[in-house]
C-alpha cells in the first residue's frame, strides 16, 4: 500500500452516517488514529451501536465551520481526510434546500479551505455522488459526463464536486473525488430509503412503500464496497499525486428498477407481501447508472459483493438491529461523550480484537 494506515491521523466527517460507520471500521482495523467529526448525536448509528466509538477520538462540530475544522485538523495533526458529511435525503432537500446547500456546498468549501491551510494534510477524498451528473441522455455516466444537476440535492452535489476540483487545480490541494451510486447496507437509519424501509416493513409484516411509480432505475452500491473504494482511492492518491482533481465512479454497473429491487428483497426474505406503489415522488432523476471502467483501469478496483450478496448481508444486519432490546441501545447511547469532548482510543490490538470478536459473533 502507498499508505501505512497504522497510527496515521485520519479525519472522517459524516462518521455517524451509513458509509462513515463502515469506513471507520476499516480504518480502525488497519490501525489508523481515527478522529470522527460528529455534529448531531445518533445513538443507534453503526458507529455507536457497534462500539466503534470507543476506539476513536471524537470531535464535536460542523463541517461548515471553517475555524472549527482548522482547529481539529491542526490539533490532531491530521494527514488524511475523508469528507463524507452531507445531507443526503432527496425529500429533505426538496422541502428545505437551504440546509442542504449549507451542509453540502458550504460544508465542502469550508472543509477544503481548512485542509488547504493545514500543512499536515497530505490527501483528501471527497464523497460526491452520481446525482452530481443530473439528468443525461447518454448512459451510463462516465467521468467525462458533464455535471448538470437541476433538482436541489443534485445541484448541491454538482456544486460541491466542482469546488473540490477547483481546490485541486487552482490551489494544488491533493483531493480526489468519488461518485458512487445509491448506497445501501446495514447502518442506514433513513427509513424512507427503499432498502431499509422495505426490510423493516417486511419484518413488521407490513406492505413496503414505494414513493415513486417503481420504474425509476438506479445503480445500487453495497456499503462495504464503498468503504473499500474510498480507501483504495486514498492509497492511490498518495502514490500518484497526478490523481489530484480526478473523479472516479464506483459501481457494480447494474441497472435495477425500484420495483425490481423491492421484489428481490421480498424474495430473499421469503415474504409474499405486495408493494404499496404510491407514485408520489417528484424532483428526482428517472434513469441513471454508472460506468466504473476508469476505477477498474486506473485503480485496479473491483467490487467484492454482488447485489444478492450485499442484500443478504444487509437483511441479516437489520434482523439483528431491529431485534436488539431497547435497554441495550440506551446503554450504548450513554457512551457518547458530551460536547465538546475529545478522548483517545485504547490500544490498537484491543480495538481490533474486540471488533473482530464482535463480527464473528454476529455470524452465529
Amino acid at each position: 500500500m502507498a499508505i501505512n494506515w497504522r497510527d496515521r491521523p485520519v479525519l472522517v466527517t459524516g462518521a455517524t452516517g451509513l458509509v462513515g460507520g463502515w469506513l471507520v471500521r476499516r480504518l480502525v482495523e488497519a490501525g489508523a488514529d481515527v478522529v470522527c467529526l460528529i455534529r448531531d448525536g445518533v445513538p443507534r448509528s453503526e458507529l455507536i451501536r457497534s462500539g466503534l466509538i470507543e476506539h476513536v477520538k471524537v470531535a464535536r462540530g460542523d463541517c461548515a465551520d471553517q475555524e472549527a475544522m482548522e482547529r481539529i485538523l491542526g490539533e490532531h495533526e491530521v494527514r488524511t481526510v475523508f469528507h463524507l458529511a452531507a445531507q443526503t435525503i432527496v425529500g429533505i432537500a426538496n422541502r428545505n434546500p437551504v440546509s442542504t446547500f449549507e451542509t453540502n456546498i458550504k460544508g465542502t468549501w469550508a472543509t477544503l479551505e481548512a485542509c488547504r491551510r493545514s500543512p499536515a494534510v497530505q490527501g483528501v477524498v471527497f464523497a460526491s455522488s452520481d446525482k452530481a451528473y443530473g439528468d443525461q441522455d447518454h448512459l451510463p455516466y462516465d467521468e467525462t459526463t458533464p455535471l448538470q444537476g437541476t433538482h436541489p440535492y443534485d445541484v448541491s452535489k454538482s456544486c460541491a464536486d466542482l469546488i473540490a476540483k477547483t481546490y485541486a487545480v487552482s490551489y494544488k490541494l491533493p483531493v480526489a473525488i468519488t461518485r458512487c451510486g445509491n448506497f445501501y447496507g446495514g447502518g442506514d437509519l433513513n427509513w424512507n430509503r427503499i432498502v431499509p424501509g422495505t426490510i423493516r416493513s417486511v419484518l413488521r409484516g407490513e406492505r413496503p412503500v414505494i414513493r415513486s411509480d417503481g420504474k425509476f432505475i438506479r445503480d445500487y452500491f453495497y456499503v462495504e464496497d464503498g468503504a473499500e473504494a474510498y480507501l483504495t482511492l486514498a492509497e492511490n492518491l498518495a502514490a500518484r499525486p497526478e490523481l489530484a482533481g480526478e473523479a472516479f465512479n464506483f459501481s457494480i454497473e447494474l441497472q435495477v428498477t425500484v420495483l425490481d429491487l423491492v421484489k428481490k428483497i421480498l424474495r430473499l426474505m421469503g415474504s409474499d407481501l405486495e408493494p404499496d406503489v404510491r407514485n408520489e415522488a417528484s424532483n428526482e432523476i428517472i434513469h441513471q447508472y454508472l460506468s466504473a471502467a476508469k476505477a477498474r483501469r486506473e485503480l485496479s478496483w473491483t467490487p467484492r459483493f454482488s447485489l444478492d450478496e450485499g442484500l443478504n448481508r444487509t437483511i441479516a444486519w437489520y434482523r439483528d438491529y431491529l431485534a436488539a432490546p431497547a435497554q441495550t441501545e440506551r446503554v450504548r447511547a450513554e457512551q457518547v461523550p458530551p460536547a465538546p469532548h475529545l478522548f483517545h482510543a485504547p490500544s490498537r490490538s484491543t480495538a481490533v480484537g474486540a471488533l473482530r470478536l464482535g463480527r464473528e459473533s454476529s455470524k452465529d
